[in-house]
């Protein structure tokens, strides 16, 4: 598995946490009781010149105009054709969020760093990676800190 052996690859600390399958994120928190805004969940974005991966409380959604705004570019949310060629070995809806996994730059919300632990999925509806905010920002290669995102407010859509 790429995720697995990129993290040992770095020597960050980290555990597994087993989950029965889940189809949201939201969903993932509540079924290993952990605090929401503790997961964080990946979104990848298509841009002028290739591929972004963004990073968010899994509460939150991507505010698409705020971070066109900061990038100074257009950005759409990739199709999962496309998602399957940038991150082939996990499942929809479990892109872990860890860009240099994938070769991917990375735009971080606020909101994730100021969680003192992350949870993040390790791929599948099954399993959680568990790390410190320590350890979780050893595997991010300078990152872009942005502001980018919203709190749900019930259904709304990911890329509003």
């Amino acid at each position: 598995m790429t995720l697995q052996a990129y993290l040992d690859r770095k020597g960050v600390e980290y555990d597994l946490v087993e989950h029965r399958p889940t189809r949201s994120s939201m969903a993932t928190a509540r079924a290993c009781h952990i605090a929401a805004r503790c997961l964080a969940k990946g979104v990848v974005l298509r841009r002028r010149d290739g591929y972004l991966l963004v990073i968010l409380p899994a509460p939150h959604h991507v505010r698409l105009r705020k971070l066109k705004a900061a990038l100074g570019e257009e950005v759409t949310l990739v199709t999962e054709h496309e998602l399957d060629q940038l991150i082939p070995d996990c499942a929809h809806g479990a892109v872990p969020p860890i860009g240099e996994c994938y070769g991917l730059d990375v735009v971080i919300d606020d909101h994730v760093c100021a969680q003192p632990e992350v949870y993040f999925e390790g791929g599948d509806h099954t399993t959680l990676v568990h790390m410190s905010q320590a350890q979780f920002g050893r595997l991010m290669r300078e990152p872009l800190r942005v502001n980018f995102s919203a709190r749900n407010r019930g259904p709304t859509p990911t890329g509003s």
